[in-house]
């Protein structure tokens, strides 16, 4: 046997490994460029569209009863005659004189002779609806709807709606994500988006609008991590964390989008119209996004596969090394590999994370962590607009904010850990919250100050949580584990609406919850065992036993930066002793390049058992 037929037998006994397929024909190339910065990463943008625009349908004008008797008059006169006076400038926003007004006006030829009266008038609730000042907000659904007063609490009813979508849509589009691929899942999801809001646009009353809303919600999740599972599907390892950084400032930079449209597109009608409809252009997309690779790999649909990766290389000016299309070939009718089919038929279910003290003990804190960091984000995201004196700019810094934030995290967590770098944003966060009940009621620019403080430390925090969960999580329970505290995080959202709600009465309060919420959060962080320079576990025994040692002196030592020897990973000793052993003229005498591993995400997301790996 030649030394030939030698490589091929090589090659034919090994599984085909996209990851390490990818340094050969193009991690980054032009191929992936096109597709990632043209297709996938503007995909992520609607998802901030559809989380917040609702801030700018729901928005409270400053109203008072309505008087049909005093239509005539001009608005001072009738609001000065018909609503008592709270002082200040202020009136009744729910109240009004309850006179026969015909009667009253028949008496009086100058009806501002008849505010000397006022004191001995008795007051009623409205009961003829209400006028709206809208010099600053021209429509929304409180006017419309008439939210306000006895059904002030509804707008916040509506987010919660929102939010309920959210878990549901999570497993939903998991499952058709899963079933027919990335493409056509992504599809659905920005169809199912863009009908919600077109429902929106078009109700007639506030339960039909709510409902529209949980239609909207079921997307959220799904419309950014799709997009998202595709970029990193298509590039190698060492671009992962630079995609990942690059997805946020998508996200963020739709966020920062939505602020300039709701600011010139004031009616809630157009606006829920104006931040769905562009999104069909879209779907032009769908002639040029590829399915991913692996799920089609994973799926037995091995020559569409190779079909991508010849065309992916071929762009750029690479080609499908030929021991991978022998070997592809020979696995046409292969349904799953055998590692993926033993991964399958192993999976443990929730009660595996509760089995042991250790890992039921990191488990609460991952969840409780993971809930805070969702709570204070999204609390801070949708109480934004009310803070400061204009509702668009402010909501448009809260955005803005979090670029320099998740780029310094980007810098920080790799070299400082990511238990500190969690528990001191959380910490500070928390603080800079509760610091504003100290200051006066008129101190609108300091707490605004606060407010971007917090937004971009708690912004911080909520990137490092993802990671840093999939790295204490052992190997079989990685993907039950992100997905049950995700879940739970995400049923905390349903809450939050209800603590921004408590701000019409104190502007601070919900601040100061959302801050305590934050601060208990950062001390129970301290708990959990670093992760930085250590092998990731990859059975349940290694998850029980990492960080089963922990006392408080482990947090006042830095990260150890020596990794430690991981028999899966070859030495560059061995390496060299292997291609020793190899003829002169053999292919696999190609010294390869090594890459330093800090870290390994392995996400089980479905079938293919998908890896979101960092790479330094």
């Amino acid at each position: 046997m030649n030394e030939d037929d030698n490589d091929s037998e090589h090659s034919e006994n090994e599984e085909v490994d996209v990851d390490d397929l990818l340094p050969q024909i193009g991690e980054f190339g032009r191929y992936q460029k096109l597709l990632i910065w043209f297709v996938c990463l503007p995909a992520c943008i609607p998802c901030g569209f559809g989380a917040f625009n609702q801030l700018f349908m729901q928005q409270t004008p400053d109203h008072w009863c309505r008087i049909p008797d005093l239509m005539h008059l001009s608005i001072e006169n009738r609001r000065d005659l018909g609503i008592p006076s709270l002082g200040n400038e202020t009136f009744s926003k729910c109240e009004r004189y309850a006179v026969n007004w015909t009667e009253v006006l028949n008496d009086y030829e100058n009806p501002l002779e008849l505010m000397e009266l006022q004191s001995n008038w008795t007051v009623e609730k409205c009961a003829d609806g209400w006028e709206f000042n809208t010099s600053h907000v021209a429509s929304s659904i409180v006017m419309d709807f008439n939210l306000v007063c006895d059904y002030d609490i509804y707008p916040t009813i509506g987010l919660a709606a929102l939010n309920i979508g959210g878990p549901i849509g999570v497993y939903l589009f998991g499952v058709i994500n899963d079933r027919i691929g990335r493409k056509r899942s992504f599809f659905i999801c920005l169809t199912t988006l863009i009908a919600g809001n077109i429902l929106t646009a078009f109700s007639k009353e506030f339960w039909q609008w709510a409902l529209s809303r949980a239609i909207v919600g079921l997307t959220i999740p799904a419309v950014y991590q799709i997009p998202f599972i595709i970029s990193l599907e298509l590039v190698g390892p060492n671009y992962r964390s630079f995609v990942t950084v690059m997805t946020c400032m998508f996200y963020i930079g739709g966020l920062i989008l939505l602020s300039v449209v709701s600011y010139f597109v004031r009616n809630w009608v157009d606006l829920a119209l104006a931040s769905s409809i562009p999104f069909t252009v879209y779907f032009i997309c769908g002639w040029f996004l590829p399915e991913s690779p692996r799920w089609l790999l994973a799926k037995g649909r091995v020559g569409e596969a190779l079909e991508i990766l010849e065309t992916l290389a071929r762009v750029n000016g690479k080609a499908v090394p030929l021991y991978v299309k022998q070997r592809l070939k020979r696995k046409i009718l292969m349904k799953r590999s055998s590692s993926e089919k033993s991964h399958m038929q192993s999976g443990v279910g929730v009660a595996g994370l509760c089995r042991t003290p250790n890992l039921r003990l990191k488990t609460i804190l991952i969840t409780f962590n993971w809930f805070a960091n969702d709570m204070v984000y999204v609390g801070l995201s949708y109480y934004g607009p009310v803070l400061g004196s204009n509702e668009y700019l402010s909501f448009f810094l809260s955005s803005v904010i979090e670029i320099p934030s998740s780029l310094l995290c980007w810098f920080v967590m790799d070299r400082w850990g990511r238990r500190w770098p969690l528990t001191l944003s959380m910490l500070l966060s928390g603080t800079s919250c509760i610091i504003t009940v100290l200051l006066p009621e008129d101190a609108v620019i300091e707490t605004l100050v606060l407010f971007l403080f917090s937004k971009f430390t708690i912004s911080a925090s909520f990137l490092i949580i993802y990671p840093f969960a999939g790295e204490l999580y052992p190997t079989p329970l990685r993907g039950v584990g992100i997905g049950f505290s995700a879940y739970v995080a995400g049923l905390g959202l349903i809450l939050i609406p209800f603590v921004t709600y408590l701000g019409r009465e104190n502007l601070v309060l919900p601040l100061v919850i959302m801050g305590l919420i934050s601060i208990i959060g950062a001390f129970t962080a301290l708990r959990l065992p670093e992760t930085l320079h250590h092998n990731l576990p990859q059975t349940i025994e290694e998850g029980e036993q990492f960080g089963k040692e922990w006392t408080f002196a482990d947090c006042l030592s830095c990260p150890n930066k020596s990794v430690k020897t991981d028999p899966s990973y070859t030495s560059e000793e061995e390496i060299e002793d292997v291609l020793e052993m190899l003829p002169q003229n053999s292919s696999f005498r190609r010294k390869p390049t090594l890459r330093k591993q800090f870290s390994v995400l392995e996400v089980p997301l479905d079938e293919c058992g998908f890896k979101m790996t960092h790479w330094v």
